[in-house]
């Protein structure tokens, strides 16, 4: 990590923060997430072997704890980094109320929206038996077209395949809509009542699913732009 050269503490401080992916990799560390795998379901365009130099940088700035387990290792914020996520989380309020701009192709990554449903789901939101959500992305080729969410035992499992259960709930819109809903731009009755958004199943199904989405407390911070220039129809 570079150094800013200065004995401020906040030098000190930013230049193991404001490293790049750093943030991200607290953030997905705070959010729940522990093997390398799933850290890198959030991070997506930074190399396997990046990550790994990162995570060992934290560990060596005791910010990253590594524990062995029969199972492989797991990564888990000290106490030292568990202090760095109310940073984390101002950034992403400052974010929700002055960068929310309209998307551009680049920013609409399809594994990282498919990676914040499943982490933040709520998977008993239909009850108590397994229940299964098939999210149609409407603009995309037929080969990521279909994701299956299968609701079991208070975990929410994506499926890249139809795992052959019966569906309760279908929801259809296109990958611009969908990540304006779990950004918070575009609130889900909107997006159902002007048909950005089809849902389709039992009605108690459908009246559950903003509570299966499990929208974060972020989504409700209101963005200061011009609302000409955020979530236009795609």
């Amino acid at each position: 990590m570079r150094s800013y050269g200065q004995f401020c503490p906040v030098a000190k401080a930013a230049g193991l923060f404001c490293e790049r992916w750093t943030p991200l990799i607290i953030r997905d560390l705070a959010a729940g997430a522990t093997r390398f795998s799933e850290i890198q379901r959030g991070v997506p365009l930074i190399s396997p072997t990046l990550l790994s130099r990162r995570l060992k940088q934290l560990e060596a700035e005791d910010i990253v704890e590594k524990r062995h387990s029969g199972n492989g290792n797991t990564y888990h914020l000290t106490n030292a980094g568990t202090e760095f996520v109310p940073l984390v989380e101002a950034l992403g309020v400052w974010g929700q109320r002055w960068s929310r701009r309209e998307l551009v192709e680049e920013e609409m990554d399809l594994g990282l929206l498919l990676w914040a449903i499943e982490r933040n789901a709520k998977a008993d939101a239909f009850g108590g038996n397994r229940s299964v959500v098939r999210l149609e992305l409407t603009d995309q080729p037929s080969s990521k077209q279909l994701w299956w969410f299968v609701n079991e035992k208070g975990v929410c499992q994506l499926c890249v395949h139809d795992p052959g259960f019966d569906v309760d709930l279908y929801l259809a819109c296109s990958l611009r809509d969908i990540i304006y809903i779990i950004r918070g731009d575009v609130s889900l009755d909107t997006a159902i009542s002007t048909d950005r958004l089809e849902v389709i199943g039992h009605r108690a199904k459908i009246q559950n699913v903003a509570g299966w989405f499990n929208f974060g407390p972020i989504t409700k911070v209101t963005s200061q732009l011009n609302p000409q220039e955020t979530a236009r129809p795609g």
